[in-house]
């Protein structure tokens, strides 16, 4: 008992206090784009991008397909691009993804219904559409010491029929499509869909592939967009807390 008591004194508190104030060491988070002008001519940031984040006149990054590799700072020969450890970047709209000189944050606004049904308890059904088990492992790290997202009344289910949203993680193969279909027509009315990672935004460093059936996303617009490849666990955390009109 005496070595356990040592143990947890020593360790001290392991669980973020505040995931509204927090800021992970060594994260690659929200971009900054520099106000000052580009050389003539220049695509040396576009061309580096291996998703075609990167657009240009003026520069802009679309945080649905960015993967966070940093090839765009390496690239540009102005600086233009930089990444803070900002984990806050979360939206409630595809548009709302895309990162200018003039966006110092995004945005997630709640509308009544969900605050006033799931404000104060959220289940949520994760399906792993063909992803490569990156968002999944950092979304299982969410039920863990450190963010203990059950605190908030949040908490990821076994069954579809116990959740009020499925969270969709991966490209959408052809062969998870029907499985993905199949878990949120086993949800109860009303329903949310929440996207997250650069694969489930927009199909990430597969968008295009013949392999893909996206048309799910066509029919149910998801009500949260959560950017990453992949994304922090405060990054859902946040923007969960944001749609549901948490502060």
């Amino acid at each position: 008992m005496f070595k356990a008591l040592k143990v947890k004194i020593n360790q001290g508190k392991q669980y973020v206090r505040d995931v509204r104030k927090a800021s992970p060491t060594g994260f690659r988070g929200f971009p900054r784009i520099s106000r000052s002008p580009c050389e003539s001519g220049c695509n040396a940031c576009q061309s580096a991008c291996p998703t075609n984040a990167v657009l240009l006149d003026p520069v802009r990054i679309d945080l649905g397909k960015c993967i966070f590799c940093n090839e765009c700072v390496r690239a540009c020969p102005e600086q233009k691009i930089m990444f803070t450890p900002e984990c806050k970047m979360a939206a409630d709209t595809r548009a709302g993804l895309v990162v200018g000189e003039n966006v110092e944050a995004l945005r997630v606004r709640s509308s009544e219904t969900i605050q006033k049904i799931f404000s104060r308890s959220l289940k949520l059904r994760s399906v792993s559409a063909g992803g490569c088990n990156a968002c999944e492992l950092e979304l299982g790290a969410l039920g863990n010491v450190n963010f203990d997202m059950g605190r908030f009344g949040i908490e990821f289910v076994a069954s579809p029929r116990h959740a009020d949203g499925v969270v969709i993680s991966g490209p959408i193969t052809r062969n998870m499509a029907r499985a993905l279909d199949l878990a949120h027509a086993g949800m109860p009315n009303p329903k949310i869909v929440i996207a997250v990672g650069a694969c489930a935004i927009s199909g990430g460093l597969y968008e295009g592939s013949s392999e893909l059936d996206r048309e799910f996303l066509e029919r149910f617009k998801p009500n949260l967009y959560v950017p990453g490849c992949p994304p922090h666990p405060l990054t859902f955390v946040n923007g969960i807390l944001d749609l549901l009109g948490r502060h």
